[in-house]
């Protein structure tokens, strides 16, 4: 992993590939390895720039001055300039997807095409933005996952019957949480109320005048499918799939399906 430094804190990310630049961005929780599968198709065609978010994975907790998705994009956009990658595509799963789109209103004349996975840059609703808050709070104050938070939240990342299909990825992932602790703890829940506290981009994503593309796990639970039917009608001209059989981490739970319609798009756009 490379690490780059801003404000004296440093952002960890993969650099893996040659040719037109795709900005991979990961899900709340998980970290650049996520992406693995699509990593390994990817690279073959285009370079994969594939940072951890703050306080995830090998990346520090994020400065002080971080308090918005607005303010991660920005640092997202400091690494390209770092990088000197004038022009870039980006693909986001979840927060991945809210940042990205963050990024685009940022320097629209910079990014190439936009894959949102999995996301919703409109408001938390009400129920699940006071949900999450109050689960971030108690991890922050017992300084790590307790356990009916780890068994509420762990299902929620995978298809109805993830379990079953995808036991040692349910198993690992529970494995992780359960070894979030003390100050990084606290971190994760900084970064998990700027995700769920977000600012509605609804309005600004009508101004996107660049490919994009949508796709969401139709068994997605945290994200449901009619979110990203909401973006599309904002989007013009925006493409939408649904991945059958996947929820929330459908790039791991699909690999082949997720990297071959990536490989079409950016085949297109990138």
């Amino acid at each position: 992993m490379n690490k780059f430094s801003i404000d004296g804190k440093e952002l960890a990310y993969l650099d893996k590939g040659e040719g037109p630049v795709v900005l991979l961005g990961h899900s709340y929780l998980w970290d650049h390895k996520m992406w693995q599968p699509q990593i390994e198709a990817l690279s073959e065609n285009y370079r994969c720039i594939v940072p951890d978010l703050w306080a995830h994975g090998q990346s520090a907790y994020a400065p002080e001055r971080v308090r918005s998705l607005k303010d991660i994009a920005a640092d997202m956009l400091a690494l390209m300039n770092h990088l000197d990658v004038e022009q870039f595509s980006v693909v986001g799963l979840s927060v991945g997807g809210m940042w990205g789109a963050e990024l685009t209103l940022l320097a629209p004349e910079r990014v190439k095409s936009l894959v949102m996975m999995d996301t919703f840059v409109g408001l938390e609703p009400e129920i699940t933005h006071q949900k999450y808050f109050s689960m971030l709070d108690t991890i922050a104050n017992v300084q790590m996952v307790p356990e009916p938070i780890l068994e509420a939240v762990v299902p929620m990342f995978f298809a109805k019957n993830g379990a079953e299909k995808s036991p040692e990825l349910v198993a690992s992932f529970a494995k992780h949480l359960s070894s979030i602790t003390g100050e990084q703890a606290v971190e994760v829940a900084r970064i998990g109320r700027m995700i769920f506290g977000r600012r509605d981009m609804i309005e600004d994503i009508e101004k996107f005048a660049l490919p994009v593309l949508i796709a969401v796990g139709q068994e997605d639970i945290p994200r449901p499918v009619m979110e990203s039917y909401l973006m599309q009608d904002c989007i013009t001209e925006s493409q939408l799939v649904e991945i059958p059989q996947a929820g929330h981490i459908s790039n791991l739970e699909q690999p082949d399906i997720v990297t071959s319609m990536l490989k079409e798009f950016l085949s297109k756009y990138a």
